[in-house]
């Protein structure tokens, strides 16, 4: 028994049925990421006035993501209209762009996710005396933390890289991006003086749990995503041989979802990392 509509198009619709059904879960998929973004927008107009934090995020980093997925998005037209032309080494070449630039984008979502996982705000007790490298002391006032990544962590002592950081100022963070305006030195601290430590995880505060909500599960469709699409370029390409209109299909069902996951995150950038 043949399944009607695989190829040709549906008399009600005009589209054949992976099309059709491709655009039945895309908007779900809005559906989905519209209530996390009216989330974000409730939570971020909600929040008290300079409570809100600025500055956890790269934005060099943020934009180098966006230019690779904006590469792929186009890599994936051209690997669909090589095909449309008959072009199937063209389609192979550029569909591994397409691949590659996916785990790049993992590259650098993982780097940046492990910089917030060893990035660390450091309560210290009243009175507390820090050492700074060279040996100079300073006596924290009530309300200073320390903000940075640990060098060094043992019973004795902990080294950080890092910076003092008043209570008005608790809102900024560190990053090595940011020397030229927050000056970073390696401070020594005795265990017996912290009174609370935290790294950056999406349980510090409520940006950074929408922060890893949003790019955690966009990330998740960049790897599905990925992998349907290297599945459909790699051991489901025997199907161009057979059936190649179909196998053309695939590739452009496969290519709408991959544009979206592109525009989600053109939506994610300004608001994560931009306001």
């Amino acid at each position: 028994m043949e399944i009607p509509y695989t190829v040709e198009p549906r008399q009600d619709t005009g589209l054949f049925n992976a099309k059709v059904g491709i655009w039945l879960f895309l908007a779900s998929e809005v559906m989905l990421f519209g209530a996390l973004f009216s989330s974000y927008i409730l939570l971020r107009v909600g929040a008290e006035p300079g409570a809100w934090p600025h500055g956890l995020l790269n934005v060099w980093l943020g934009m180098a993501n966006t230019i690779v997925l904006i590469v792929s998005s186009i890599t994936v037209v051209m690997s669909w209209a090589s095909l449309k032309m008959k072009q199937f080494s063209a389609y192979k070449k550029y569909q591994s762009v397409t691949i590659v630039c996916a785990l790049i984008f993992l590259c650098i979502k993982s780097y940046e996710y492990h910089d917030k996982f060893t990035h660390y705000a450091v309560d210290m007790n009243p009175g507390a005396v820090v050492t700074f490298e060279g040996g100079k002391q300073e006596t924290l006032k009530p309300g200073d933390s320390i903000d940075g990544h640990f060098l060094e962590d043992t019973k004795d002592k902990l080294v950080i890289h890092g910076h003092i950081v008043n209570q008005a100022e608790a809102a900024k963070v560190t990053h090595a991006w940011q020397e030229a305006e927050i000056k970073l030195e390696e401070i020594t601290i005795k265990p017996a003086d912290v009174k609370y430590k935290e790294s950056y995880g999406p349980w510090h505060n409520t940006y950074t749990a929408i922060y890893f909500t949003l790019t955690g599960l966009h990330a998740l469709h960049v790897i599905g995503g990925a992998l349907v699409i290297g599945f459909i370029w790699g051991p489901g390409a025997a199907m161009w041989k057979t059936d190649p209109e179909r196998y053309t299909n695939r590739v452009e069902v496969s290519g709408l979802f991959w544009h979206f996951v592109d525009l989600v995150w053109i939506f994610l950038f300004p608001v994560l990392y931009l306001l």
